[in-house]
């Protein structure tokens, strides 16, 4: 008897594990597949950086546990950023803790903070730990509106209404993962003075803070008064210093709110590899050019893609942040829906995205985007796609009409 286990049971299958295997298999097969998937950056982390992982790692002495909340002088670290970048004081000690990437504090402190039952409110589409990180630790979900306006406002009031037990948590992500939207300071001002009436903790999502194009750096939800007495911002160095695989990330606001998740933490880990945070340590509070370089990058690659797509009869938004684009699927195949326009992309254009339905149910009718391969492989992708477009017909696509049938 092959047993049910109650949290598996409410985690669906996951969406992008269906487009990952088809693009292994095609990669056995020896076809060079363009994956502009996963949101996985390709530029090197900056040299100063990883110099200082070299230099740390050979003291014997750091190869001991570390400290679960982070060490004190990555803390300060973060405490300077957050003041030199937002005008905020965060306070390193009772305000500011190391996470094992934002995706990990995210997932431990919704198990601090939930009981069985409570209602969490999250925009759909959205990241998936955003949801299910709470649904893991036994919440119920009700989703509102990603853009933020007056629909979302008006969401948060209906929530409060109708929602049985009462909201205890709503969780914000500016620049948005997977749509590219963005909040400014007056539509935060909104949120925090809703959420403090009413009691409801904000965790809000910084990761994509550093990528940005025209529309100017994007605030941070601290910046509002009074926010912390109610919210916590996640922020991450994967993107900001091309580091993904470091997995070092942070939480910063609410001292009840980081006390919670430092005290998870604290049977869960020792936290993240010494030489890692001082590394982390140095990518704060060194040399920053890399990062407008990387933005550069990221802008560059963003304007071949549109023009591209745009050349291919594929006319898409162009983002004003993050390294997405968050493509509406083209009219002619709309009615396949985002995972089998996904799908036949892969086999017939040699270019893997994102299906939009893996971010929640309004993501359906949209494909992700990322922009993680150089001009050229994007530019070659754009071609692909181009010709696919021009070509295909859905009477003559067996193979992935034959995989939706099934």
């Amino acid at each position: 008897m092959e047993p049910e286990f109650h949290r598996i049971k409410r985690l669906p299958p996951y969406v992008f594990a269906e487009v990952n295997a088809m693009k292994a298999a095609a990669r056995a097969a020896g076809d060079d597949i363009i994956d502009l998937g996963m949101g996985n950056p390709d530029l090197p982390t900056p040299q100063h950086i990883v110099d200082k992982l070299t230099e740390t790692v050979q003291d014997a002495r750091t190869h001991r546990y570390s400290n679960s909340r982070g060490i004190p002088g990555l803390r300060r670290a973060l405490s300077a950023y957050y003041e030199r970048r937002f005008g905020v004081d965060i306070d390193p000690e009772r305000e500011a803790i190391v996470t094992i990437g934002s995706k990990e504090g995210l997932a431990n402190l919704a198990q601090a903070i939930t009981s069985p039952g409570d209602v969490i409110l999250v925009p759909n589409p959205s990241y998936p730990i955003h949801q299910f990180g709470f649904i893991i630790a036994g919440a119920s979900v009700r989703y509102v509106p990603v853009e933020p306006g007056p629909e979302m406002l008006s969401a948060l009031h209906r929530a409060i209404a109708h929602s049985v037990p009462k909201p205890i948590a709503l969780v914000l992500n500016y620049p948005a993962n997977p749509t590219a939207l963005l909040a400014n300071l007056d539509f935060y001002g909104e949120v925090v003075d809703f959420c403090r009436y009413h009691g409801i903790y904000i965790l809000s999502d910084l990761a994509y803070a550093e990528i940005y194009f025209e529309s100017g750096p994007p605030p941070s939800l601290l910046q509002v008064p009074g926010a912390k007495d109610i919210a916590v911002e996640f922020t991450s160095l994967s993107k900001t210093y091309s580091m993904p695989g470091w997995r070092i990330g942070f939480a910063a606001g609410n001292a009840n709110l980081i006390a919670a998740l430092a005290r998870v933490k604290s049977y869960l880990d020792y936290g993240a590899f010494t030489p890692v945070q001082v590394a982390a340590t140095a990518a704060l509070n060194g040399p920053q050019e890399s990062i407008g370089e990387a933005r550069a990058i990221y802008q560059g690659r963003r304007d071949v893609l549109i023009e591209g797509l745009s050349r291919a009869g594929w006319s898409i938004p162009a983002p004003q942040a993050t390294m997405f684009a968050w493509a509406p699927i083209p009219e002619r195949f709309g009615n396949l829906g985002s995972l089998a326009f996904s799908k036949l992309l892969l086999e017939k254009a040699k270019v893997a995205v994102s299906p939009g339905v893996g971010f929640g149910e309004h993501g359906e009718g949209f494909v992700r985007i990322a922009l993680v391969e150089n001009k050229h492989r994007i530019r070659q992708a754009a071609r692909s796609i181009r010709q696919f477009l021009g070509t295909g017909d859905l009477d003559h696509e067996p193979a992935v009409i034959k995989a939706i049938a099934r």
